[in-house]
């Protein structure tokens, strides 16, 4: 773990991984630290609002854990038609119908949020199933598309350009700021698609 102070009043700590970061930030909820906004990424955690001496004492006592803590479960139904399913089940050297039960099968976790209000960046492919983005983003990827790109997957909440491989579609709704918390998948929550 190393820390260093971004601007007037944050706080960058680098861990090994999401799962590391999910554990930390939980951690400093936790503690009630300091701090005014707890971000974590995949490699990172942001502390804004942070009083530095106090948090970095408090940092020597966290024991670093790739365990990420047991979230709230959401279950997202998914109709499996994307229009790289066939080039995915290539990759993986199955069928399609593999990929719906392999993909399935996975409980997934909310390792943070960004590049749209809502996308989850979705922890949990294993390695050996990692699928790479494709060459040229599309200009315009529709709401609700499950997509795969590395060992991520995610949901597109709105439409917008992208160039992961989409799967499926699901019409759960993402993002709302009426919803208390807006996001539905908030980091932490753990995520299982059921084929609709």
């Amino acid at each position: 773990m190393r820390t260093r102070p971004v601007g007037p009043s944050a706080l960058l700590v680098e861990v090994a991984g999401p799962a590391e970061a999910l554990a930390l930030a939980a951690w400093v909820r936790e503690q009630g630290l300091p701090v005014v906004d707890v971000v974590p990424a995949a490699e990172t955690v942001l502390l804004d609002g942070a009083d530095r001496t106090t948090v970095l004492a408090a940092l020597r006592d966290w024991v670093p854990s790739a365990e990420p803590p047991d979230g709230d479960l959401v279950e997202v139904p998914v109709t499996y038609d994307g229009e790289d399913l066939d080039a995915v089940a290539e990759a993986w050297g199955v069928t399609t119908a593999e990929v719906v039960e392999r993909h399935a099968s996975l409980t997934f976790v909310s390792a943070f949020c960004g590049f749209a209000p809502g996308f989850a960046y979705l922890a949990g492919l294993p390695d050996e199933l990692a699928v790479p983005r494709l060459d040229s983003p599309r200009p315009r990827v529709p709401a609700g598309s499950v997509a795969l790109a590395g060992t991520w997957c995610g949901v597109y909440p709105t439409s917008s350009p992208g160039g992961w491989r989409i799967i499926g579609r699901t019409d759960v709704g993402l993002w709302d700021p009426r919803r208390e918390p807006p996001a539905l998948l908030p980091p932490g929550t753990r995520v299982r698609f059921v084929p609709a």
